[in-house]
């Protein structure tokens, strides 16, 4: 990998895309420990996409009073795969949880800002969260499938959601879902089994169909998952990974994030060989992380 290097003195002195931001004061983390003052101004690289399935900006994120994400501006784009890629509790995970909702579940977090979902925001108080959960699946870091068989796993979703008029309808979703999620063939003879009781690997592909069954238009992922190349023809994929090669070879963006800032954001080829900040440089050249 050829990662690209600066003198200081170019990096404090550029305002242009390829060189260092000007920086912030000091300032403290989430876990109430003092930051560094590298961290840019303003996100670098590319923030905006022409045809964006989600438009974020200004989002800040606190559980009770420790801020988690400071400012957080970007686009996804549709169709896309985006890859978050920072050290441990930098606020990827956080932020991506943001995308459905799922940070509500905590009692003591906050959001706020604005995101968007096709023009819609969706933090608003008149937003219900379950279609807005079907729109925009996930795909846990650990498998969850529910204490059901395989079939009702599968059916669950499509059944509240009233997507299927009858039986045959409800059938040939499951079947699909699973054919979709590279499981059917394995357990086509035995669907009404526990899905708790397949492996672990066939579970996060039954997790993975329980999330297509109801035709998202969005997939958040908490690790990278070998069916992301099939997957990305039909949805957009967000996903969180700290595999820097899988990161590298399944998306077409990445964002760097670094204590709650989103510091840089661009074509994965780009951040991955010539970034243009001297903290994302140091994280995936493996300085620190």
């Amino acid at each position: 990998m050829e990662a690209k290097t600066m003198s200081r003195d170019q990096e404090a002195g550029s305002e242009e895309r390829g060189g260092r931001e000007a920086v912030r004061p000091t300032a403290i983390s989430r876990f109430g420990s003092e930051r560094g003052s590298d961290v840019p101004d303003k996100t670098v690289g590319v923030i905006t996409h022409d045809d964006p399935v989600f438009s974020c900006r200004g989002v800040d994120v606190f559980y009770a009073d420790k801020q988690a994400i400071f400012n957080v501006d970007l686009d996804i784009g549709r169709h896309e795969v985006i890859a978050m890629i920072g050290p441990s509790g930098c606020g990827k995970s956080t932020f991506l949880r943001c995308l459905n909702r799922m940070n509500d579940t905590i009692e003591i977090a906050r959001v706020s800002g604005k995101i968007e979902l096709d023009g819609q925001d969706i933090l608003g108080s008149n937003i219900d969260v379950v279609p807005l959960r079907a729109r925009v699946g996930m795909v846990f870091q650990k498998p969850n499938p529910f204490p059901k068989s395989i079939y009702e796993n599968v059916a669950y979703g499509p059944r509240i959601h009233g997507m299927a008029r009858d039986k045959v309808e409800l059938d040939e979703i499951v079947h699909m879902s699973l054919e979709k999620a590279g499981l059917l063939k394995e357990v086509k003879d035995r669907m009404d089994q526990p899905g708790t009781g397949l492996s672990g690997g066939q579970q996060q592909r039954l997790c993975i169909a329980r999330a297509i069954a109801v035709s998202p238009e969005v997939i958040l992922m908490a690790r990278i998952e070998d069916l992301i190349d099939e997957l990305r023809e039909n949805y957009t994929i967000c996903i969180v990974t700290h595999s820097m090669q899988q990161a590298a070879r399944v998306s077409q963006r990445t964002a760097y994030f670094h204590l709650g800032y989103l510091v840089e954001v661009d074509e994965t080829d780009r951040i991955f060989t010539n970034p243009s900040h001297k903290l994302t440089e140091d994280y995936i050249t493996g300085r620190f992380g």
